[in-house]
Protein backbone atom coordinates (compact mmCIF):
# COMPACT_ATOMS: atom_id res chain seq x y z
CA UNK A 1 0.00 0.00 0.00
CA UNK A 2 2.80 2.41 0.95
CA UNK A 3 4.67 1.67 -2.30
CA UNK A 4 1.57 2.37 -4.42
CA UNK A 5 0.72 5.58 -2.58
CA UNK A 6 4.29 6.89 -2.83
CA UNK A 7 4.19 6.41 -6.60
CA UNK A 8 0.78 8.13 -6.69
CA UNK A 9 2.28 11.13 -4.84
CA UNK A 10 5.19 11.29 -7.27
CA UNK A 11 7.72 9.58 -5.04
CA UNK A 12 9.56 6.32 -5.29
CA UNK A 13 10.06 3.46 -2.87
CA UNK A 14 13.75 2.65 -2.61
CA UNK A 15 14.84 -0.94 -2.03
CA UNK A 16 17.61 0.41 0.18
CA UNK A 17 15.16 1.75 2.76
CA UNK A 18 15.14 0.15 6.16
CA UNK A 19 12.20 -2.27 6.26
CA UNK A 20 12.32 -4.38 9.42
CA UNK A 21 9.77 -7.13 8.91
CA UNK A 22 9.54 -7.96 12.61
CA UNK A 23 8.82 -4.40 13.65
CA UNK A 24 5.89 -1.99 13.26
CA UNK A 25 8.34 0.88 12.62
CA UNK A 26 9.70 1.73 9.17
CA UNK A 27 12.28 4.33 8.16
CA UNK A 28 11.41 5.81 4.74
CA UNK A 29 13.28 8.36 2.67
CA UNK A 30 10.52 10.72 1.48
CA UNK A 31 11.61 13.86 -0.45
CA UNK A 32 9.23 16.36 1.13
CA UNK A 33 6.84 16.89 4.01
CA UNK A 34 4.10 17.65 1.49
CA UNK A 35 4.51 14.18 -0.03
CA UNK A 36 4.46 12.62 3.45
CA UNK A 37 1.17 14.40 4.23
CA UNK A 38 -0.28 13.26 0.89
CA UNK A 39 0.65 9.69 1.75
CA UNK A 40 -1.06 9.87 5.14
CA UNK A 41 -4.25 11.31 3.64
CA UNK A 42 -4.75 7.94 1.96
CA UNK A 43 -3.16 5.12 3.94
CA UNK A 44 -5.15 2.88 6.28
CA UNK A 45 -2.14 0.65 7.07
CA UNK A 46 0.17 3.31 8.51
CA UNK A 47 -0.79 4.93 11.80
CA UNK A 48 1.44 8.04 11.87
CA UNK A 49 4.44 9.57 10.15
CA UNK A 50 7.26 11.54 11.79
CA UNK A 51 10.29 13.53 10.76
CA UNK A 52 13.08 11.38 12.21
CA UNK A 53 15.59 13.32 14.30
CA UNK A 54 17.42 10.39 15.85
CA UNK A 55 17.29 6.64 16.55
CA UNK A 56 19.37 3.87 18.07
CA UNK A 57 19.37 0.44 19.70
CA UNK A 58 19.81 1.95 23.17
CA UNK A 59 19.09 5.23 24.95
CA UNK A 60 22.75 6.19 24.61
CA UNK A 61 22.71 5.61 20.85
CA UNK A 62 19.49 7.62 20.55
CA UNK A 63 20.96 10.60 22.45
CA UNK A 64 24.18 10.48 20.40
CA UNK A 65 22.10 10.38 17.20
CA UNK A 66 20.05 13.40 18.35
CA UNK A 67 23.20 15.39 19.16
CA UNK A 68 24.42 14.75 15.60
CA UNK A 69 21.15 15.96 14.02
CA UNK A 70 21.69 19.41 12.42
CA UNK A 71 20.64 22.17 14.84
CA UNK A 72 19.41 24.39 12.00
CA UNK A 73 16.78 21.74 11.16
CA UNK A 74 15.58 21.67 14.78
CA UNK A 75 15.43 25.40 15.54
CA UNK A 76 12.32 26.34 13.46
CA UNK A 77 10.26 24.10 15.78
CA UNK A 78 11.94 25.06 19.08
CA UNK A 79 11.54 28.86 19.06
CA UNK A 80 10.70 30.73 22.28
CA UNK A 81 7.33 31.91 20.93
CA UNK A 82 6.20 28.35 20.08
CA UNK A 83 4.48 25.65 22.15
CA UNK A 84 5.22 21.95 22.20
CA UNK A 85 4.72 18.65 23.97
CA UNK A 86 6.55 15.30 24.01
CA UNK A 87 4.56 12.09 23.70
CA UNK A 88 5.84 8.55 24.41
CA UNK A 89 4.60 5.47 22.53
CA UNK A 90 5.78 2.00 23.48
CA UNK A 91 5.09 -1.07 21.35
CA UNK A 92 4.53 -4.32 23.29
CA UNK A 93 5.03 -2.74 26.73
CA UNK A 94 3.20 -0.35 29.10
CA UNK A 95 5.13 2.28 31.06
CA UNK A 96 4.07 4.05 34.26
CA UNK A 97 3.64 7.82 34.21
CA UNK A 98 6.78 8.19 36.32
CA UNK A 99 8.81 6.17 33.82
CA UNK A 100 7.50 8.32 30.97
CA UNK A 101 8.41 11.58 32.73
CA UNK A 102 11.90 10.25 33.46
CA UNK A 103 12.46 9.47 29.75
CA UNK A 104 11.17 12.92 28.72
CA UNK A 105 13.41 14.67 31.26
CA UNK A 106 16.41 12.84 29.80
CA UNK A 107 15.95 14.91 26.60
CA UNK A 108 16.72 18.20 28.36
CA UNK A 109 19.91 18.55 26.29
CA UNK A 110 17.75 19.39 23.24
CA UNK A 111 17.49 23.18 22.67
CA UNK A 112 13.77 23.53 23.53
CA UNK A 113 13.01 27.26 24.06
CA UNK A 114 9.22 27.27 23.75
CA UNK A 115 6.55 26.58 26.35
CA UNK A 116 5.00 23.21 27.11
CA UNK A 117 1.33 22.99 26.11
CA UNK A 118 -0.24 19.57 26.64
CA UNK A 119 -3.68 20.41 25.22
CA UNK A 120 -3.06 22.32 22.00
CA UNK A 121 0.66 22.50 21.12
CA UNK A 122 2.01 23.85 17.83
CA UNK A 123 4.57 21.06 17.61
CA UNK A 124 4.36 17.49 18.91
CA UNK A 125 7.42 15.30 19.40
CA UNK A 126 7.33 11.56 19.92
CA UNK A 127 9.61 9.03 21.58
CA UNK A 128 8.89 5.63 20.00
CA UNK A 129 10.15 2.50 21.75
CA UNK A 130 10.09 -0.96 20.18
CA UNK A 131 10.03 -3.91 22.60
CA UNK A 132 9.73 -6.62 19.93
CA UNK A 133 6.80 -8.67 18.68
CA UNK A 134 6.59 -11.40 21.33
CA UNK A 135 4.18 -10.51 24.16
CA UNK A 136 5.40 -13.54 26.14
CA UNK A 137 9.02 -12.41 26.09
CA UNK A 138 9.19 -8.64 26.63
CA UNK A 139 12.74 -7.34 27.18
CA UNK A 140 13.55 -4.95 30.02
CA UNK A 141 14.98 -2.36 27.62
CA UNK A 142 13.69 -1.50 24.13
CA UNK A 143 15.43 -3.11 21.17
CA UNK A 144 15.14 0.13 19.18
CA UNK A 145 14.27 3.75 19.98
CA UNK A 146 13.21 6.64 17.74
CA UNK A 147 12.64 10.37 18.29
CA UNK A 148 10.97 12.68 15.81
CA UNK A 149 8.52 15.45 15.03
CA UNK A 150 4.97 14.33 14.34
CA UNK A 151 3.75 15.27 10.85
CA UNK A 152 0.41 13.52 10.23
CA UNK A 153 -1.80 10.55 11.12
CA UNK A 154 -3.13 7.98 8.67
CA UNK A 155 -6.77 7.26 7.87
CA UNK A 156 -7.33 4.38 10.29
CA UNK A 157 -10.63 5.92 11.42
CA UNK A 158 -12.10 5.03 8.00
CA UNK A 159 -12.11 1.37 9.06
CA UNK A 160 -14.66 2.15 11.76
CA UNK A 161 -16.68 4.85 9.99
CA UNK A 162 -17.16 2.62 6.91
CA UNK A 163 -17.61 -0.61 8.90
CA UNK A 164 -19.75 -3.24 7.19
CA UNK A 165 -21.63 -3.66 10.49
CA UNK A 166 -23.13 -0.17 10.03
CA UNK A 167 -23.74 -0.46 6.28
CA UNK A 168 -27.24 -0.27 4.89
CA UNK A 169 -26.94 -2.98 2.22
CA UNK A 170 -24.70 -6.04 2.71
CA UNK A 171 -24.35 -9.55 1.35
CA UNK A 172 -22.62 -12.81 2.27
CA UNK A 173 -19.34 -11.68 0.72
CA UNK A 174 -19.30 -7.92 1.41
CA UNK A 175 -15.65 -6.84 1.62
CA UNK A 176 -14.21 -5.67 4.93
CA UNK A 177 -13.82 -1.86 4.96
CA UNK A 178 -10.09 -1.93 5.75
CA UNK A 179 -9.34 -4.29 2.85
CA UNK A 180 -11.54 -2.23 0.51
CA UNK A 181 -9.46 0.89 1.18
CA UNK A 182 -6.21 -1.05 0.84
CA UNK A 183 -7.40 -2.31 -2.57
CA UNK A 184 -8.31 1.23 -3.70
CA UNK A 185 -4.86 2.40 -2.63
CA UNK A 186 -3.17 -0.48 -4.47
CA UNK A 187 -5.16 0.62 -7.53
CA UNK A 188 -3.88 4.22 -7.06
CA UNK A 189 -7.45 5.50 -7.33
CA UNK A 190 -7.59 9.29 -7.57
CA UNK A 191 -10.26 11.97 -8.11
CA UNK A 192 -12.16 11.78 -11.43
CA UNK A 193 -10.93 8.26 -12.23
CA UNK A 194 -13.44 5.71 -13.56
CA UNK A 195 -13.29 2.51 -11.50
CA UNK A 196 -15.05 -0.71 -12.48
CA UNK A 197 -15.88 -3.86 -10.47
CA UNK A 198 -17.01 -6.76 -12.71
CA UNK A 199 -18.20 -8.83 -9.70
CA UNK A 200 -19.74 -5.90 -7.86
CA UNK A 201 -22.06 -7.74 -5.43
CA UNK A 202 -23.29 -5.19 -2.86
CA UNK A 203 -20.76 -2.57 -4.02
CA UNK A 204 -18.36 -2.55 -1.06
CA UNK A 205 -15.34 -1.96 -3.31
CA UNK A 206 -17.09 0.91 -5.10
CA UNK A 207 -17.52 2.77 -1.81
CA UNK A 208 -13.79 3.02 -1.03
CA UNK A 209 -12.99 4.21 -4.56
CA UNK A 210 -15.81 6.79 -4.44
CA UNK A 211 -14.45 8.05 -1.09
CA UNK A 212 -11.25 8.99 -2.93
CA UNK A 213 -13.22 10.89 -5.59
CA UNK A 214 -13.49 8.30 -8.37
CA UNK A 215 -16.61 7.64 -10.44
CA UNK A 216 -17.66 4.02 -9.95
CA UNK A 217 -19.64 1.37 -11.80
CA UNK A 218 -20.00 -2.39 -11.75
CA UNK A 219 -21.68 -5.48 -13.14
CA UNK A 220 -22.89 -8.71 -11.59
CA UNK A 221 -24.70 -11.78 -12.88
CA UNK A 222 -27.06 -11.84 -9.87
CA UNK A 223 -30.22 -9.88 -10.69
CA UNK A 224 -31.46 -9.93 -7.08
CA UNK A 225 -28.22 -8.48 -5.70
CA UNK A 226 -28.02 -5.68 -8.26
CA UNK A 227 -31.65 -4.69 -7.60
CA UNK A 228 -31.57 -5.34 -3.83
CA UNK A 229 -34.23 -8.06 -3.96
CA UNK A 230 -34.64 -11.45 -2.30
CA UNK A 231 -33.57 -12.77 1.08
CA UNK A 232 -31.57 -10.53 3.40
CA UNK A 233 -28.09 -11.48 4.63
CA UNK A 234 -28.64 -9.99 8.09
CA UNK A 235 -29.72 -12.12 11.00
CA UNK A 236 -33.35 -11.62 12.10
CA UNK A 237 -34.25 -10.01 8.74
CA UNK A 238 -36.14 -12.17 6.24
CA UNK A 239 -36.32 -10.01 3.09
CA UNK A 240 -34.38 -7.00 1.84
CA UNK A 241 -36.12 -3.65 2.13
CA UNK A 242 -37.16 -1.49 -0.84
CA UNK A 243 -34.20 0.89 -0.39
CA UNK A 244 -31.48 -1.75 0.11
CA UNK A 245 -29.25 -1.39 -2.94
CA UNK A 246 -25.81 -0.20 -4.04
CA UNK A 247 -26.95 3.36 -4.65
CA UNK A 248 -28.33 3.56 -1.10
CA UNK A 249 -24.93 2.45 0.24
CA UNK A 250 -23.16 5.29 -1.51
CA UNK A 251 -25.89 7.71 -0.45
CA UNK A 252 -25.32 6.62 3.18
CA UNK A 253 -21.76 8.03 2.98
CA UNK A 254 -22.61 11.11 0.89
CA UNK A 255 -21.00 9.59 -2.22
CA UNK A 256 -24.01 9.14 -4.50
CA UNK A 257 -22.73 11.74 -6.99
CA UNK A 258 -19.84 9.37 -7.84
CA UNK A 259 -22.14 6.45 -8.67
CA UNK A 260 -22.49 5.80 -12.40
CA UNK A 261 -24.49 2.55 -12.48
CA UNK A 262 -24.54 -1.16 -11.73
CA UNK A 263 -25.68 -3.50 -14.49
CA UNK A 264 -26.90 -7.08 -14.57
CA UNK A 265 -24.37 -8.69 -16.89
CA UNK A 266 -22.31 -11.82 -17.40
CA UNK A 267 -18.60 -10.97 -17.19
CA UNK A 268 -17.72 -13.81 -19.59
CA UNK A 269 -19.75 -12.10 -22.35
CA UNK A 270 -18.55 -8.80 -23.88
CA UNK A 271 -20.85 -5.83 -23.27
CA UNK A 272 -18.43 -2.87 -23.50
CA UNK A 273 -17.42 -0.97 -26.61
CA UNK A 274 -13.79 -1.38 -27.61
CA UNK A 275 -11.28 1.05 -26.17
CA UNK A 276 -9.49 2.01 -22.99
CA UNK A 277 -12.34 2.89 -20.62
CA UNK A 278 -11.24 2.35 -17.02
CA UNK A 279 -8.51 3.86 -14.83
CA UNK A 280 -8.73 0.94 -12.40
CA UNK A 281 -10.46 -2.43 -12.16
CA UNK A 282 -10.85 -3.47 -8.52
CA UNK A 283 -12.69 -6.69 -7.77
CA UNK A 284 -13.10 -9.80 -5.65
CA UNK A 285 -14.13 -12.72 -7.90
CA UNK A 286 -16.25 -15.55 -6.41
CA UNK A 287 -14.16 -18.52 -5.22
CA UNK A 288 -17.03 -21.01 -4.96
CA UNK A 289 -17.09 -21.03 -1.13
CA UNK A 290 -19.88 -18.62 -0.16
CA UNK A 291 -20.91 -17.69 -3.69
CA UNK A 292 -20.74 -20.01 -6.71
CA UNK A 293 -18.89 -18.75 -9.81
CA UNK A 294 -21.52 -18.64 -12.57
CA UNK A 295 -21.94 -17.52 -16.12
CA UNK A 296 -24.82 -17.64 -18.56
CA UNK A 297 -25.32 -20.44 -21.07
CA UNK A 298 -28.18 -21.70 -23.18
CA UNK A 299 -29.74 -25.07 -22.41
CA UNK A 300 -28.19 -26.31 -25.66
CA UNK A 301 -24.83 -25.98 -23.93
CA UNK A 302 -25.90 -27.93 -20.86
CA UNK A 303 -27.83 -30.76 -22.57
CA UNK A 304 -25.84 -32.90 -24.97
CA UNK A 305 -27.89 -33.40 -28.11
CA UNK A 306 -26.97 -34.73 -31.53
CA UNK A 307 -29.75 -32.81 -33.28
CA UNK A 308 -29.33 -29.11 -33.94
CA UNK A 309 -32.38 -27.06 -33.09
CA UNK A 310 -33.34 -23.43 -32.61
CA UNK A 311 -35.33 -23.94 -29.42
CA UNK A 312 -34.41 -23.37 -25.76
CA UNK A 313 -32.40 -20.19 -26.25
CA UNK A 314 -33.33 -18.72 -22.88
CA UNK A 315 -30.34 -18.37 -20.57
CA UNK A 316 -29.54 -20.59 -17.62
CA UNK A 317 -26.53 -20.34 -15.33
CA UNK A 318 -23.64 -22.72 -15.84
CA UNK A 319 -20.37 -23.25 -13.99
CA UNK A 320 -17.57 -20.74 -14.51
CA UNK A 321 -14.18 -22.26 -13.70
CA UNK A 322 -11.89 -20.15 -11.54
CA UNK A 323 -9.05 -20.37 -14.07
CA UNK A 324 -11.40 -19.03 -16.76
CA UNK A 325 -12.48 -16.18 -14.48
CA UNK A 326 -8.87 -15.09 -13.96
CA UNK A 327 -7.99 -15.36 -17.66
CA UNK A 328 -11.08 -13.36 -18.63
CA UNK A 329 -10.19 -10.80 -15.94
CA UNK A 330 -6.61 -10.34 -17.16
CA UNK A 331 -7.70 -10.22 -20.79
CA UNK A 332 -10.37 -7.64 -19.93
CA UNK A 333 -7.90 -5.54 -17.96
CA UNK A 334 -5.36 -5.68 -20.79
CA UNK A 335 -7.98 -4.47 -23.26
CA UNK A 336 -10.04 -1.95 -21.28
CA UNK A 337 -7.60 -0.36 -18.81
CA UNK A 338 -5.93 2.92 -19.72
CA UNK A 339 -2.14 2.80 -20.01
CA UNK A 340 -0.74 2.79 -16.47
CA UNK A 341 -4.14 1.72 -15.10
CA UNK A 342 -4.25 -1.01 -12.49
CA UNK A 343 -6.05 -4.31 -12.00
CA UNK A 344 -6.43 -5.33 -8.33
CA UNK A 345 -8.06 -8.64 -7.42
CA UNK A 346 -8.01 -11.52 -4.90
CA UNK A 347 -6.64 -14.92 -5.93
CA UNK A 348 -7.57 -17.91 -3.69
CA UNK A 349 -4.64 -20.24 -2.93
CA UNK A 350 -4.22 -23.76 -1.57
CA UNK A 351 -1.03 -23.11 0.36
CA UNK A 352 0.69 -26.53 0.17
CA UNK A 353 0.67 -26.25 -3.63
CA UNK A 354 1.52 -22.55 -3.93
CA UNK A 355 4.32 -21.35 -6.19
CA UNK A 356 4.66 -18.00 -7.94
CA UNK A 357 4.15 -19.78 -11.29
CA UNK A 358 0.42 -20.16 -10.59
CA UNK A 359 -0.12 -16.38 -10.57
CA UNK A 360 -1.89 -15.67 -13.91
CA UNK A 361 0.11 -13.45 -16.29
CA UNK A 362 -0.59 -11.40 -19.41
CA UNK A 363 1.93 -9.74 -21.77
CA UNK A 364 0.15 -6.37 -21.44
CA UNK A 365 0.13 -6.42 -17.62
CA UNK A 366 3.06 -6.14 -15.20
CA UNK A 367 2.81 -7.75 -11.76
CA UNK A 368 3.28 -4.98 -9.18
CA UNK A 369 2.59 -6.73 -5.88
CA UNK A 370 1.47 -10.06 -4.45
CA UNK A 371 0.31 -9.91 -0.79
CA UNK A 372 -0.99 -12.85 1.24
CA UNK A 373 -3.94 -12.92 3.64
CA UNK A 374 -4.26 -16.19 5.57
CA UNK A 375 -7.72 -17.80 5.59
CA UNK A 376 -6.84 -21.07 7.35
CA UNK A 377 -3.83 -23.30 7.98
CA UNK A 378 -3.97 -24.59 4.41
CA UNK A 379 -5.68 -21.83 2.43
CA UNK A 380 -5.11 -18.13 1.83
CA UNK A 381 -5.91 -15.49 -0.74
CA UNK A 382 -3.44 -13.21 -2.43
CA UNK A 383 -4.07 -9.60 -3.31
CA UNK A 384 -2.69 -9.32 -6.83
CA UNK A 385 -1.94 -5.87 -8.27
CA UNK A 386 -1.08 -5.53 -11.97
CA UNK A 387 -0.39 -2.46 -14.11
CA UNK A 388 -1.03 -2.05 -17.82
CA UNK A 389 2.31 -1.42 -19.52
CA UNK A 390 1.60 -2.37 -23.15
CA UNK A 391 -1.17 -1.51 -25.57
CA UNK A 392 -3.56 -4.37 -26.26
CA UNK A 393 -3.43 -5.95 -29.73
CA UNK A 394 -5.73 -8.61 -31.16
CA UNK A 395 -2.93 -11.18 -31.01
CA UNK A 396 -2.74 -10.67 -27.22
CA UNK A 397 -6.30 -11.89 -26.70
CA UNK A 398 -5.46 -15.57 -26.18
CA UNK A 399 -1.72 -15.25 -25.59
CA UNK A 400 -1.91 -17.28 -22.39
CA UNK A 401 -2.87 -20.35 -24.45
CA UNK A 402 0.37 -20.20 -26.38
CA UNK A 403 2.81 -20.63 -23.52
CA UNK A 404 3.52 -23.49 -21.15
CA UNK A 405 2.20 -21.63 -18.11
CA UNK A 406 -1.45 -22.35 -18.79
CA UNK A 407 -1.66 -25.77 -17.14
CA UNK A 408 -0.49 -24.72 -13.62
CA UNK A 409 -3.41 -22.25 -13.44
CA UNK A 410 -5.92 -25.08 -13.75
CA UNK A 411 -5.29 -25.93 -10.10
CA UNK A 412 -7.47 -22.98 -9.12
CA UNK A 413 -10.53 -24.87 -10.38
CA UNK A 414 -10.37 -27.35 -7.46
CA UNK A 415 -9.94 -24.67 -4.77
CA UNK A 416 -13.40 -25.40 -3.33
CA UNK A 417 -12.66 -29.12 -2.89
CA UNK A 418 -9.26 -28.37 -1.34
CA UNK A 419 -10.77 -25.72 0.93
CA UNK A 420 -13.39 -28.09 2.31
CA UNK A 421 -10.98 -31.04 2.49
CA UNK A 422 -9.23 -29.25 5.33
CA UNK A 423 -12.56 -28.64 7.10
CA UNK A 424 -13.51 -32.31 6.68
CA UNK A 425 -10.16 -33.49 8.05
CA UNK A 426 -10.47 -31.17 11.05
CA UNK A 427 -14.00 -32.41 11.86
CA UNK A 428 -12.86 -36.04 11.56
CA UNK A 429 -9.92 -35.35 13.88
CA UNK A 430 -12.18 -33.65 16.46
CA UNK A 431 -14.61 -36.62 16.35
CA UNK A 432 -11.71 -39.04 16.80
CA UNK A 433 -10.36 -37.05 19.75
CA UNK A 434 -13.80 -36.98 21.37
CA UNK A 435 -14.11 -40.76 21.12
CA UNK A 436 -10.86 -41.29 23.06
Amino acid sequence: EITSLLSLCGGQFSGEQEIRVNSPFWILNIPSEEMARGLMKRTVCAKSIFELWGHGKSAGELYASLKNYPTEKMLPYLQSDSTYKVHIHTFNKTLTQAQKIKKIDALEFLPFKGKVNLKNPEHVFWILEDYGMNPNDVPEEPIHLYFGRWIADGQRELIESYSVKKRHFIGNTSMDACLSFIMANHGRVKPNDIVYDPFVGTGGLLISSAHFGAYVCGTDIDYNTIHGLGKASRKNQKWRGPDENIRANLRQYGLEKYYLEALVADFSRPIWRKGMLFDAIITDPPYGIREAPRRMGSQKETVKSVERSTENHFFVSSSYHLSDIFFDLLKFGAEYLVMGGRLVYWLPIYRPEYTEEIIPRHPCLKLISNCEQLLSSHTSRRLITMEKVKEFKDQDENSYLLDGQYMPYRGHNSFREKYFSGVTKRIAKEEKDNQK
